[in-house]
């Protein structure tokens, strides 16, 4: 798997258009039945408002660190507000067009106990006339973007979609479809097109061995003038199939929590990956990955880049490959966990030889705050500090090694000047709630401790584990030898 692609996410400029609505949640615990009826009483204790349909799709690609703008229809209401909130808060360009004859979607889930007790839609279909005010905002923006997703959830504002793929493919643009239609003619024109079993079979897809499946969809391909279809098959995972081949994907997930938003997730990851160049067999290993973390969370989630790092670190551990974002990638993604409130720690070393020490101190590490960042020092700042004969193990496997542990969500390498053996200018740059130094240590000692006290944060000195140390393991290998 070529993993430079991942370099390029930011680059990604991606144009939603579609269905938007509202996901409102409320939040309470249920301790009794009511009087009036055999129903739960939910005694509501908090409101969540999250972004849904097209809306979810702009955020899971926004989350994932590409460059995306919404295009979709709100009504003249207050849950268009909210919608419109939503998204700025979240650094999506919103194109909505507000209009005053249909309200904005909006679902409202009461949730108690971690359960789905009962849904309320909130909706009427949008005209056709609304879905000419989209077409026509298409054709002003379409030049704009690289990818177009079409985020369907049959609500009316995709009335015109052929007419609006017919735009987008004219200007030479890729097109992803989500599609409810039963009539995948509709959606003529599209490279990828990206139903599930339900829906592949509503539109007169055979379920069968996978030989009947295959044909199936490559007749719905050909008769539908589609590039290619991405079925989502739930625990058997997903299939990418094209009129010469057929790529199978076994599902990534341990335990479904909530299976709401994770087409949002698929077509939003696809998407992404699909700009920066990514061949479609690899950018959609790398959706099922992301799907598999989006459905072991409750409501229409999101997969943040770290998610999705850690993830498929773990999934490429047994091939060998490896995935380390570049520095200013990874600092980016740093400053989005303090965004979101996350505690950030700091600790740094080299690491040269991987022992119960160094997992048990970096768990500790991770336990005061929320993320884990190590510097780690390269192969020339060892060499430098240790002797020629160190490091024993290069960089890039010492990063590996860090990276696959459940403690440590970031490494970031740093000494390719002799002046930064220490990881001060490092630390300056993260700028961490605690730093984490191990060893005999006062905290005047440490390098960059004032940077980080003087920001309010906190340093703390943890002890290693003693009889567990790099040298002692180099010895006693030297000794047996």
């Amino acid at each position: 798997m070529d993993l430079s692609y991942f370099n390029q996410l930011s680059n990604s400029k991606i144009l939603v258009v579609g269905d938007v609505m509202l996901d409102r949640y409320w939040h309470g615990d249920t301790g009794r039945i009511s009087p009036e009826a055999p129903v739960p009483v939910v005694k509501v204790s908090g409101l969540e408002d999250k972004a849904g349909g097209a809306a979810n799709v702009a955020k899971n690609i926004a989350h994932l660190d590409g460059k995306v703008s919404l295009l979709g229809i709100i009504g003249d209401d207050d849950n268009g507000q909210s919608l419109e909130a939503l998204l700025k808060s979240e650094n999506i360009d919103s194109q909505l067009i507000r209009q005053s004859e249909a309200p904005t979607i909006a679902k409202m889930r009461v949730i108690s106990r971690h359960q789905q007790v009962v849904r309320l839609d909130l909706e009427e279909r949008f005209s056709e006339a609304h879905s000419q005010l989209l077409l026509e905002q298409l054709k002003t923006l379409i030049n704009d973007f690289d990818l177009v997703v079409f985020s369907d959830y049959n609500k009316g504002s995709l009335h015109l979609i052929a007419d609006m793929i017919a735009v987008a493919k004219d200007a030479g643009k890729t097109v992803l479809v989500d599609p409810k239609s039963k009539q995948l003619a509709d959606y003529r024109g599209a490279d990828f097109i990206t139903p599930n079993l339900t829906e592949f079979k509503a539109a007169g897809g055979v379920v069968g061995d996978e030989a009947t499946i295959t044909q199936s969809a490559r007749d719905i391909i050909a008769e539908c003038g589609l590039g290619s279809m991405l079925l989502t098959r739930s625990e058997q995972g997903m299939s990418l199939i094209t009129p010469n081949d057929k790529h199978d994907f076994a599902a990534q997930v341990l335990e479904v929590s909530d299976v709401t938003g994770a087409g949002d997730t698929v077509i939003a990851t696809l998407a992404v990956m699909l700009s920066t160049g990514m061949p479609a067999a690899q950018a959609v290993e790398i959706a099922n990955i992301a799907a598999g973390l989006v459905v072991a969370k409750l409501g229409a989630a999101t997969v943040s880049p770290e998610e999705l790092s850690a993830k498929l670190t773990q999934y490429l551990r047994d091939t060998g490959e490896q995935y380390q974002a570049p520095a200013q990638e990874v600092l980016h993604h740093i400053e989005l966990a303090r965004q979101r409130g996350e505690k950030i720690v700091f600790t740094n070393g080299c690491f040269d030889i991987l022992h119960a020490g160094h997992v048990r101190y970096l768990a500790q590490a991770k336990a005061r705050g929320d993320k884990l960042v190590v510097g780690l020092n390269n192969d020339e700042s060892i060499s430098r500090l240790k002797g020629p004969t160190r490091p024993i193990n290069p960089l890039d496997e010492r990063a590996t090694v860090i990276s696959a542990l459940a403690s440590v969500d970031w490494v970031i390498p740093f000494g390719s000047e002799a002046e930064n053996d220490t990881p001060a200018k490092l630390i300056e740059l993260v700028k961490p709630d605690v730093l984490v130094k191990g060893g005999d240590y006062k905290v005047s000692e440490i390098a960059g401790a004032d940077f980080v006290l003087a920001n309010g944060g906190q340093v703390e000195v943890l002890e290693f584990v003693n009889g567990c140390s790099t040298s002692n393991v180099i010895h006693k290998i030297q000794s047996d030898s």
